[in-house]
């Protein structure tokens, strides 16, 4: 009988890829900080203990109050009674009044932002759209936040991300850990002038092939893409041990995870499955609005949906935080984050933001439907047994900042009904599961590295507390956030 082979080892050739260390890739051993990192650094690298401080480990269990909390170099070295005495050679730090949880994981972490060209208070802009780089005010942004891993989830300058991430990791740069995503798998068709459009499905293969040898550590579908074309990177990742996600159109959730995707981005807001004419490998003008209108988990198609991805063992990304506009209860973003924004990109929020505010009360109905569905699915996702994890996709008109906007995605999930607890541990430790990494972060817990979170007040009963943010430990070095967010001040979506 003819033995078939396999359409990623022909593109491959004969000797199958190495599988990546995602340990090694994401997390190596620490660099001193460097000259321009020196200026954030509050606590250096040592022996320290955190205390009588409120440790909220990340994995849903009730924090264990009043405890001190070891430091040594860059690991998480033991925990004691509030009132033990460390050894001499430990730096004490006052914890009293103050709670300490794993560093955020964030799963959808650009590090662009997206400008339009000429953009009107009406919402009218000139083609065609453009993706600047946040090269300098993001990774800062992240780690100010308590960020201290994220996935880039899609990038138009993957080469400076690469580079970004081998600079943070050398020390010469602030920065959170990286997992590093490929450019865009994106089909034709796409308004992104940057993005590489795919030409078929052998071109998908070549294309993670390329990129993975570059050092990217995971792929985004996007929009456009066609199911072989996703099928021929799904494929190719996998061979190499790495993973695909996608925010996805012409692709519906029941095809993605019938071709062995990974993770869905967005929640359920863009599956289009029951959108009215969807056509196969096109991307409808809805949007997916239809499917998720009519999509509840009690619905026969929303109970299917959740039944298969979790037989299927495909994560979701919650990004609650770029569709809180569709919120009845949508706030302004407080001045401390508008005055982080260049003048130019404050003055795009409060055009989209003016929209929002004066749009019918048809249109906001339509969108409060949408939001109620898009949290209820979430929660149904998670009772059936799915691994929901977060991110806040920082992008368009400001709306989002990074590293706030992670925070404000674990707040949104407590809106959803989840309790704060458990709204840590998917901003968290499930983030950490997702990408293999759960022994090494995401949670509290002795021997794990030392990326934790200092803030004032209980997160576990007010979870708006999370955004007090005292000092950002990552690999045993304490960050100070105030002076990362003063070097930034006015410069979001400059640079």
């Amino acid at each position: 009988m003819r033995r078939l082979i396999p359409l990623t080892a022909l593109l491959l050739g004969a000797a199958a890829p190495a599988k990546v260390d995602m340990a090694a890739a994401i997390l190596p051993p620490p660099a001193a900080p460097g000259k321009a990192v020196l200026p954030f650094v509050k606590e250096a690298a040592g022996k320290l203990a955190l205390r009588h401080v409120r440790i909220i480990d990340g994995t849903g269990a009730a924090p264990l109050v009043d405890r001190t909390l070891l430091i040594d170099g860059g690991r998480i070295a033991g925990i004691l009674p509030g009132d033990a005495l460390p050894g001499a050679d430990y730096r004490v730090i006052d914890a009293t009044g103050k709670s300490v949880m794993p560093g955020i994981v964030g799963m959808h972490d650009h590090q662009y932002y997206i400008a339009r060209p000429n953009l009107t208070a009406e919402g009218r802009s000139e083609p065609p759209l453009m993706v600047p780089q946040m090269t300098f005010s993001s990774p800062r942004l992240y780690l100010a936040s308590g960020v201290t891993t994220l996935r880039t989830t899609g990038s138009v300058e993957p080469y400076t991300d690469l580079n970004m991430k081998a600079a943070i990791d050398a020390g010469t740069l602030p920065g959170p850990h990286m997992d590093v995503t490929g450019p865009y798998l994106e089909g034709s068709g796409s308004p992104f002038l940057q993005m590489h459009p795919l030409k078929d499905a052998a071109d998908a293969a070549r294309t993670v092939n390329f990129w993975a040898d570059q050092g990217a550590t995971s792929f985004k579908a996007y929009m456009n893409i066609t199911r072989a074309e996703l099928k021929a990177a799904i494929d190719a990742a996998h061979a190499r041990g790495l993973k695909v996600t996608g925010h996805l159109c012409s692709v519906t959730y029941p095809e993605a995870a019938a071709l062995g995707i990974d993770d869905l981005e967005h929640g359920f807001w863009v599956n289009t499955q029951l959108d009215p004419g969807k056509a196969a490998d096109v991307c409808p003008d809805s949007d997916g609005g239809p499917t998720l209108a009519a999509m509840t988990p009690d619905s026969a198609a929303g109970k299917a949906l959740i039944a298969l991805l979790v037989a299927k063992h495909v994560a979701v990304t919650s990004t609650l935080p770029v569709f809180e506009a569709a919120s009845p209860t949508y706030r302004t973003l407080p001045p401390r984050q508008l005055e982080l924004m260049s003048p130019e990109a404050r003055t795009d929020y409060f055009y989209v933001r003016t929209r929002v505010a004066t749009a019918s009360p048809e249109r906001k109905a339509a969108q409060a439907t949408l939001w109620a569905n898009e949290l209820a699915m979430e929660r149904a996702f998670v009772a059936g047994g799915g691994l929901l994890i977060a991110g806040p996709d920082p992008t368009g008109g400001g709306q989002v900042l990074p590293g706030f906007g992670d925070q404000r995605a674990i707040e949104l999930l407590v809106d959803a009904g989840f309790s704060p607890i458990e709204a840590i541990r998917i901003g968290t430790l499930n983030g950490a599961v997702y990408l293999g990494l759960d022994g090494r972060i995401g949670s509290i817990t002795v021997g794990k590295d030392a990326d934790l979170v200092l803030v004032d007040g209980d997160p576990s009963k007010a979870i708006g507390d999370i955004e007090k943010v005292v000092t950002v430990f990552k690999d045993g070095v304490g960050y100070d956030p105030a002076a990362l967010l003063v070097s930034v001040r006015g410069r979001y979506g400059q640079y």
